[in-house]
């Protein structure tokens, strides 16, 4: 199966597309063409190797498409359906996946590698051969990908492949930062840190929870003014500038719940936003960041206002059950998606895409392909 897709070979280098090809699926494996992909940010993390994966990779894990064929052991999915892609494939099996923790599962682990559940590559290079993993064992910058069924969930077939697949990642992550790893409640204030493909979520998430005053900082002007129209109250460039008005909605407290969705977060940011919340408040860390173990926050805050710093992957979501639902939501009109959607690229235009993501023109940017 040919292939064409975008790849990046070192850290601080370029993405650059390639001729593929593509193993057929295993027995448990689909071959899915991919009709979208978003602009996530963290596939921009493995470019400047916040996040070590290894090396090329073909990117992107925000995906959507149709099954085009199924190994002979394939039970979730058949070809024609329409699907999103899991970025992480959650087994069902496994402790967390009982739990209802599959945002965990256990067949996480070695995702760095790119490769298929078995070990092996499923992309290959077109004029060597040489095999290289894709991102979170998917690879949806390039139009075709082939992965484990449970990596694929079905999607209805009225839902716009540009919009199905952001909710495979941004949407899920951000709405359940507040939902459920905030555990927003009705009367709360809350503030969001970073509006892009995963903040203004977060944003969406806590006024569905029920917030009363949603306030959002964030340095890019317009992305301010947009977030008006996903549901905050009162839009700051910095938390420094809405510190004044926490104090006063809260008599002094701090608030109630904040989530830190920045494009990168480092131990000093993480700090700020842990001293803006109040007593028995949550401070809920969804960005990429330093590996480095530097926090600055007071231990004594954890013990004498009973804070909580609460780390989240995928939202905390359970996404076979989430992204149906968040799908029916904007289908109900209770879940803006269109208008998340900034720019559409060709994926000859990713490096374009992600500067603009740099210099903030997009909320989300989509990779929309041809074939």
């Amino acid at each position: 199966m040919k292939a064409r897709g975008a790849v990046i070979h070192e850290i601080g280098g370029q993405w650059t597309v390639h001729d593929l090809e593509l193993d057929d699926p295993q027995d448990n494996e689909v071959l899915i063409q991919v009709m979208a992909s978003g602009l996530c940010h963290s596939d921009d993390h493995f470019v400047t190797g916040d996040i070590p994966v290894a090396l090329p990779m073909v990117g992107g894990h925000e995906g959507a498409g149709v099954v085009v064929k199924v190994g002979s052991k394939v039970t979730r999915v058949k070809p024609g359906d329409h699907v999103a892609t899991l970025f992480i494939p959650a087994c069902g099996e496994c402790r967390y996946c009982a739990r209802g923790q599959s945002y965990i599962c256990n067949n996480g682990a070695g995702m760095e590698l790119g490769l298929g559940m078995d070990g092996t590559p499923r992309f290959h290079f077109a004029e060597s051969g040489v095999g290289l993993g894709g991102v979170t064992r998917l690879g949806t910058f390039a139009n075709y990908l082939v992965c484990h069924e449970s990596q694929a969930i079905r999607l209805p077939d009225d839902i716009p492949f540009e919009l199905a697949c952001l909710v495979s990642c941004g949407v899920a992550t951000g709405w359940g930062a507040a939902v459920n790893g905030g555990q927003v409640r009705a009367g709360d204030v809350v503030l969001v840190m970073g509006v892009g493909g995963v903040g203004m979520n977060a944003v969406q998430g806590a006024r569905h929870a029920g917030a009363d005053h949603v306030l959002v900082a964030e340095p890019v002007e317009w992305k301010r003014n947009a977030a008006l129209d996903f549901g905050a109250t009162e839009v700051f460039a910095s938390i420094s500038d809405a510190k004044q008005r926490i104090a006063e909605l809260t008599n002094g407290q701090g608030v109630d719940v904040a989530i830190v969705t920045v494009g990168r977060v480092d131990g000093e940011l993480l700090g700020e936003a842990f001293e803006a919340t109040g007593k028995a408040g949550t401070t809920v860390l969804v960005s990429v960041g330093s590996y480095e173990k530097s926090i600055t926050i007071s231990p004594q805050d954890f013990t004498n206002f009973a804070k909580r710093l609460q780390g989240v992957m995928y939202g905390l979501c359970n996404p076979v059950a989430d992204i149906p639902r968040l799908l029916q939501m904007y289908k109900d009109g209770r879940l803006k998606l269109d208008e998340l959607v900034t720019n559409r690229y060709d994926v000859s235009q990713i490096n374009e895409a992600y500067a603009d993501m740099h210099s903030g023109k997009n909320i989300r940017g989509v990779v929309v392909h041809t074939h």
